[in-house]
């Protein structure tokens, strides 16, 4: 029974998957808690889908693919803040408009050069057959985006709430944005070769939403986020293993059924709460009057 329920770790790939996978479950985790917060949910789609013509562009002049898919996610990130910041048109809908138009482009670049690199691989990963670079190049981006976070939270927490304080009390608004821009694309272009560039929004979204349904700190809610989407990673791989399904959807999947679990039982428990405190007011009109 024992050695039924721990075959999935005494293979080599899954081991490596496993790992990858919780390297990948603490960055995304922590940058979803900002994400959710500023509102920048679509920014990270954004940025995700934009990653794909410079792929491509870097295979074509013999980069490596990670070099160009942070390029045009940071230039995906700047012309997004530059353009809402100089147009009338709302932030989310140049959002839309720029990251359309970039996949767009990845996609006819890629069908004009007709290239030997697996598009499927780019946009759904494949966590069961790393390699060892990928490995370490995920390590290092996750460990830099990790520490970058945990060490400037705090400024980034002012700068989430109240953009104006953090600006009179001195703090580089402006580095800590656009810091936030480049963990961002970071943390993508680590995902590409586990989740590919379509699930990655999955792990930048869910993590944070669902921490932000327990509770109302930001301290807690990193924590809480990081330790459901290790869970949540460790549980999908697993089930994948048994149920013969890819890997990073079925983690995805686990994510969405977590968010709905804890939605309906918040929702269960207002109306719970909001009777209880109707009760507690109307206690002491009914006492007699000395």
């Amino acid at each position: 029974m024992i050695e039924t329920i721990l075959l999935p770790f005494q293979f080599g790939f899954m081991q490596q998957a496993f790992l990858i996978g919780i390297m990948l479950a603490i960055p995304t985790a922590l940058l979803s808690c900002f994400l959710v917060l500023k509102g920048w949910s679509l920014m990270g789609d954004a940025v995700s889908h934009a990653v794909l013509p410079g792929i491509v562009l870097a295979y074509m002049v013999g980069l490596p693919l990670l070099i160009g898919a942070f390029i045009a996610g940071m230039v995906c990130a700047l012309a997004t803040g530059y353009l809402s910041t100089n147009s009338r048109v709302k932030q989310d809908t140049i959002m839309g408009v720029v990251f359309s138009g970039m996949f767009g482009l990845g996609i006819v670049i890629y069908a004009a050069i007709s290239p030997s690199l697996h598009l499927d691989h780019i946009l759904f990963g494949n966590i069961l057959g790393i390699s060892d670079q990928d490995l370490w190049t995920t390590g290092i981006i996750a460990a830099l985006v990790t520490a970058g976070i945990v060490i400037f939270w705090r400024d980034l927490m002012l700068h989430t709430f109240d953009p104006a304080q953090a600006r009179t009390i001195g703090l580089p608004v402006t580095m800590l944005h656009y810091g936030l821009l480049a963990a961002l694309s970071l943390t993508i272009v680590a995902t590409l070769s586990a989740v590919g560039i379509i699930l990655a929004i999955g792990l930048l979204i869910a993590p944070g939403a669902i921490a932000f349904l327990i509770t109302r700190r930001l301290g807690s809610m990193m924590i809480a986020a990081t330790a459901i989407t290790v869970a949540s990673t460790v549980v999908g791989i697993y089930a994948s293993f048994w149920i013969d399904s890819a890997p990073a959807p079925t983690i995805i999947l686990v994510l969405t059924i977590a968010f709905i679990v804890v939605f309906v039982r918040k929702s269960l428990r207002a109306p719970a709460k909001t009777a209880e405190a109707s009760l507690v007011t109307e206690r002491p009109a009914s006492l007699p009057a000395e």
